[in-house]
């Protein structure tokens, strides 16, 4: 079992809490005072032997000083620290080792403000794109807009006819209504806005998206779903669902995905499948933490799975360098390269993106592209990596050259 960095600061601390001193202790185990203190500051590697006898003189089983801490406590505070200038990222391991409470704090606080980042990328992209939403600002701004200008007129006209006045304050009355029902209808739309069996989704789309990740992205009733638009959507899904299933059976494609790993190409060559069919096996395969999103050849997204860390614009264009469309670009080229998130705790994912295209009214007829882009977590920060976002309006690189529009974080 290897010895840990940190042992000699476990040591240490189990010394000062049974209130030995440094000589004390040195003497028990039959090594100088000196030595003991290099060994407890981690300047010294320790031989097992020695160990033993420390951890009997101090009470503690010896698998306790070789125990190290997480690799995920570790990455996530790194993560944290990355936030903020100044932090001593090289130490991580003996924060985390010395204070795992407050080790636990920053975490969590850490992880509160990426989930803030990303309500406000979902917020950002819905008050730019969704056509609900803006209809409902629109309605309360000019409801409020009236009540201003007739409240302005009867508060200064000093003369208004009994009969004009009575007109106004009918109409500041309606319009009052018409704000009260106009913003609670505007708060009842946001409150729902991400639940599936409510009507406050802005699409069918959405709605589909919605019913999928609340069955973990597998086939289910889709009289749950409320709009007949989203039921429609539902039936085809499940029907290429089931073609998909036909081409890769359940048990045999388990298997392969044990032997080959998350490659479309090599389980469609396995199974003399469809390519774009295999990016949604392996993406749908039930418990996989794995991302996935389809477009059209327009560039149109027309189906996300989001993975944690990585943004999934809801409404208009995402970001231009994602390697979905440089897929789009180049059909039957499989590309697969590690990507960078932007923000100040940038997070890295290995993505496999491919396109295929369709000629359903035959080679005369037009060619039809979809592309899809798989998105797994990258172990490690070794290499280099393709700097994306989410979309422009939410991108913080501002030297990006594929940058349509300013950020509102840049400023």
């Amino acid at each position: 079992m290897p010895i840990s960095a940190l042992t000699g600061s476990r040591l240490r601390e189990r010394r000062v809490a049974l209130g030995l001193r440094q000589a004390d202790l040195a003497e028990t185990v039959g090594i100088s005072a000196s030595y003991l203190n290099l060994i407890e500051h981690n300047r010294r590697r320790i031989a097992e032997p020695l160990l033993q006898r420390l951890a009997e003189a101090l009470g503690q089983p010896l698998q306790s000083f070789h125990e190290g801490v997480g690799s995920a406590v570790i990455d996530d505070l790194r993560a944290a620290a990355a936030r903020l200038p100044g932090a001593e990222i090289d130490r991580s391991e003996d924060f985390a080792t010395r204070f795992p409470g407050w080790a636990a704090t920053v975490i969590g606080l850490h992880q509160r403000v990426a989930g803030l980042e990303r309500a406000l990328e979902a917020m950002n992209d819905r008050m730019s794109h969704d056509p609900h939403l803006s209809a409902s600002l629109h309605e309360v701004l000019s409801a409020v807009a009236s009540v201003r200008s007739t409240a302005a007129i009867l508060a200064e006209t000093q003369d208004i006819e009994p009969e004009w006045q009575a007109r106004f304050l009918g109409n500041l009355q309606g319009d009052s209504k018409r704000l009260a029902l106009g913003a609670e209808a505007l708060v009842r739309y946001l409150d729902t806005a991400g639940q599936a069996d409510e009507q406050g989704l802005a699409s069918p789309q959405e709605e589909l998206e919605a019913w999928l990740a609340s069955n973990d992205w597998q086939a289910a009733d889709p009289r749950g779903l409320a709009s007949a638009a989203a039921r429609q959507m539902a039936a085809g899904w499940l029907a290429q669902a089931a073609r998909d299933l036909a081409a890769y059976p359940a048990v045999g494609f388990v298997q392969a995905l044990a032997e080959l790993g998350p490659d479309p190409a090599a389980l469609a060559a396995r199974f003399g499948g469809d390519v774009l069919a295999a990016f949604r096996r392996i993406a749908l395969q039930p418990g996989a933490r794995l991302g996935l999103v389809v477009c059209d050849a327009s560039g149109t997204l027309t189906f996300r799975k989001p993975i944690a860390g990585f943004a999934l614009p809801r409404f208009g264009a995402a970001c231009p360098l994602w390697p979905l469309f440089s897929a789009l670009a180049r059909p039957m080229t499989p590309i697969e390269t590690v990507i960078e998130t932007a923000g100040p705790a940038p997070e890295r994912f290995r993505v496999r993106a491919f396109c295929q295209p369709h000629f359903p009214q035959g080679f005369r007829g037009p060619e039809l592209r979809e592309a899809a882009m798989l998105i797994l977590p990258e172990v490690g920060r070794v290499g280099e990596a393709l700097a994306i976002g989410s979309s422009c309006r939410i991108c913080q690189r501002v030297e990006c050259p594929a940058r349509r529009e300013p950020s509102i974080l840049s400023g």
